[in-house]
């Protein structure tokens, strides 16, 4: 028997496009929502910053942000991730 290769667009549970909420956290200093916010901006042009959720942690060393990104693919979303985790002032993305 021979196999048909899969459609990633069947295999997804996400139905593209859609607003995606991506979560990244990082210490809490001076440029860190910005910094995250030109890279989903990168990914996203029409991002609004204004729709961030933030949220300290507990000992307000480290802060955990929502983005609402408009997501329109896989790929730009695994892209989106591997900038996110590759960059010097985030520790987690989710």
């Amino acid at each position: 028997m021979s196999q048909t290769p899969s459609d990633p667009r069947r295999d997804s549970l996400i139905a593209y496009p859609c607003v995606f909420p991506i979560k990244v956290m990082g210490l809490k200093v001076d440029g860190f929502v910005h910094a995250i916010t030109q890279v989903a901006k990168q990914f996203d042009p029409q991002f609004d910053p204004s729709r961030i959720e933030l949220r300290p942690s507990s000992s307000g060393k480290y802060l955990g942000l929502t983005l609402p990104i408009y997501a329109t693919s896989r790929e730009q979303l695994d892209e989106l991730y591997r900038n996110l985790s590759g960059h010097p002032m985030v520790k987690v993305v989710l």
